[in-house]
């Protein structure tokens, strides 16, 4: 049976660092839980997609934001902000960047496992 636990993104489990951005995980029972900060100028097409090696962001992210906004076109031209205060469910297939000065934050429930994690270069077909 797991047993209760709590943890603070003070002191978390992993953090990568990637240009203008940082994440913190923790890791709770079979879950994973990412802050992502990310500064002003951040883009996932610029700062994470040399490290995933995938066209646009595959991982699905259910989301608190907690500031700044965040920009999202989805992969069908899509086009949303997500703003302090809203929650957000984005599913693969997308790019998204900090919209303005203010630094963005956000918690995320489901995608953050392999976020900005080297991922193998994609294979190509002969």
């Amino acid at each position: 049976m797991k047993r209760a636990e709590a943890k603070s993104f003070q002191k978390p489990d992993e953090e990568r660092e990637f240009p203008k951005g940082k994440l913190e995980l923790a890791q709770l029972g079979d879950g994973t839980i990412g802050r992502a900060i990310l500064q002003p100028g951040w883009k996932w097409s610029t700062s994470i997609q040399p490290i995933a090696n995938t066209p646009s962001c595959q991982a699905a992210h259910l989301q608190y934001h907690i500031s700044g906004v965040l920009h999202v076109r989805m992969d069908d031209g899509m086009e949303f902000d997500c703003k302090p205060g809203e929650v957000s469910y984005i599913p693969p297939g997308h790019d998204a960047w900090v919209v303005g000065d203010e630094t963005v934050e956000v918690v995320d429930f489901q995608g953050m496992a392999q976020f900005a994690k080297p991922m193998p270069a994609m294979a190509h077909a002969a």
